[in-house]
């Protein structure tokens, strides 16, 4: 199925996991610095058809590598991102994680390569009944990537002031800020996602840094995002967000 947004358009026929709202809201709410400098490096972690990505590669002009464990998925990443705007800047590998080494040159004046931002839509659920496709099973179950492995890889591949950007079920935040501690990851910005402001949370954002915060410092709980409106249409916060997105 093709997908069109303002300035590119994603095929998702081949990906196990298709075009989805928490790949549109992790692409749009990302925190990307100012100062990242021109050789910047993002890196995310089962992109999929590359959705994520291109909404990257849209509002920055660092290079962007995307892996999958999924080949059908990247060869489908490889044609979304040649087919858009910023083919140049987007590179996508059939790898694990658990596996992957930068695969870029290192920076003038740094002895070893890094990325500066990780963003990642990764498997969430880890006891629930398994999908019989054994597509949407792997990239939705977190078997071939438990939160903790995400992490640490995560922290092995950032550098000294990098970041870490992730959605995640509602239910796996305290999970994931424990396991981060461990790593020495600290969490710096946090937004609850909404279906409707009568539900309880179904999604959250989370953003981590290298870096330690500030002394006393404390992370960013942001407004609640709502996603819908009274009326069942996008809401005001969430049309707002992704305004350079959607059509």
């Amino acid at each position: 199925m093709s997908f069109r947004f303002k300035q590119f358009f994603v095929e998702d026929s081949r990906c196990a996991m298709k075009v989805g709202t928490d790949g549109v809201l992790l692409g749009a709410w990302c925190p990307l610095a100012d100062n990242l400098p021109p050789q910047a490096c993002i890196l995310d972690i089962g992109t999929g058809c590359g959705l994520i990505a291109l909404m990257l590669a849209q509002r920055t002009h660092a290079q962007i590598d995307a892996i999958d464990i999924d080949s059908e998925a990247v060869e489908q990443a490889k044609e979304n991102f040649e087919s858009s705007p910023w083919s140049e800047h987007l590179h996508a590998y059939h790898a694990r994680l658990q596996e992957w080494q930068f695969a870029h040159d290192p920076l003038p004046a740094s002895s070893q390569p890094f990325y500066h931002i990780i963003v990642s839509n990764p498997p969430y659920f880890q006891n629930s009944l398994k999908n019989p496709d054994s597509g949407r099973q792997t990239a939705r179950h977190t078997d071939t990537l438990s939160y903790n492995e995400l992490l640490l890889h995560s922290t092995r591949l950032l550098g000294p002031q990098g970041h870490l950007a992730l959605i995640l079920p509602a239910e796996s935040e305290n999970e994931v800020c424990r396991l981060a501690e461990q790593y020495s990851l600290c969490l710096s910005r946090v937004t609850r996602v909404y279906s409707k402001s009568t539900k309880p949370a179904r999604r959250v954002l989370l953003f981590f840094s290298k870096s330690p915060l500030p002394e006393h410092g404390a992370p960013l709980i942001t407004p609640p995002l709502v996603l819908e409106d009274e009326k069942g249409g996008r809401s005001e916060q969430y049309a707002e967000l992704t305004k350079d997105f959607y059509l």
